[in-house]
């Protein structure tokens, strides 16, 4: 059942203009909770995906609950890892179309056991129109912004717009060299956090401890630009037995690739 959200959410007040109405089905006091924002390509490649499902659940595990889009991609994969009851899907448009017809099941899923907002009247359909205001909402809501994949010029970078603006801290996953080129220029710009250690990481947010925004240390540079089997033994003998055996790197033609989170 469709609702109008009477209460007001603080953390919307943080954009450009509070929405005039939110609709609302499912469970409104997920949004007493600590939220944090996930987002990203809608053609995620395979060390995006276990990632952000991992990022997603163990947050979720840690009480923190996910906001994201309820799009293809990063933004289903950020709900279905966090599990529908302790996750927030804000759709771009009213909530009596289920948009993306892909996600039909995912979003009927959320209505039961999370909570899905929009600002946007029933009946109101998809439109390019309605997608940015849709994903101010979802930086606003979240105390912190993930972008696990992105490409340079396209809607997630949007999103970042927002996260800066709102002075929001933002985080990445570190990718090779050649992929998600808009999170490579973040971090080139000092603009974004990477997240090394999920595991740290959700302590330190659980905690509220700062995250120190470290650049990539040559270890993990030089591990990211795929070297020669030969080259990493050479320099991190060590780090390269380590990583093999916890199934970040493995050696394919004699080159290493980045299996993990080095």
């Amino acid at each position: 059942m469709i609702e109008t959200l009477n209460t007001h959410i603080p953390q919307l007040d943080s954009m450009k203009k509070y929405p005039k109405e939110i609709f609302y089905i499912g469970n409104t006091p997920l949004l007493q909770n600590q939220m944090v924002s996930i987002v990203g390509t809608r053609k995620p490649n395979q060390y995006t995906k276990q990632f952000t499902y991992e990022l997603a659940s163990k947050l979720s595990s840690a009480n923190i609950t996910i906001v994201s889009g309820a799009a293809m991609g990063v933004d289903a994969i950020a709900h279905n890892g966090a599990s529908a009851s302790n996750t927030i899907a804000v759709a771009g448009t009213g909530l009596d179309i289920r948009y993306p017809a892909v996600n039909n099941n995912l979003i009927k899923d959320i209505e039961q056991k999370g909570l899905i907002l929009s600002c946007f009247k029933p009946g109101t359909p998809s439109t390019r129109y309605n997608f940015p205001i849709r994903n101010e909402i979802v930086v606003a809501l979240g105390e912190v912004l993930i972008v696990t994949q992105a490409d340079q010029n396209s809607g997630t970078m949007r999103s970042v717009e927002y996260a800066l603006k709102m002075g929001k801290d933002i985080f990445v996953l570190p990718h090779r060299l050649d992929e998600s080129m808009g999170t490579q220029k973040l971090l080139q710009e000092n603009k974004a956090k990477p997240i090394y250690d999920i595991d740290s990481f959700v302590d330190s947010l659980k905690s509220g401890s700062k995250i120190s925004c470290n650049s990539i240390s040559d270890m993990e540079q030089f591990f990211l630009s795929n070297p020669t089997y030969d080259e990493a033994m050479q320099r991190y003998p060590s780090e390269v037995f380590s990583y093999e055996l916890s199934g970040k790197i493995e050696v394919v033609n004699g080159k290493v690739i980045v299996k993990g989170i080095v």
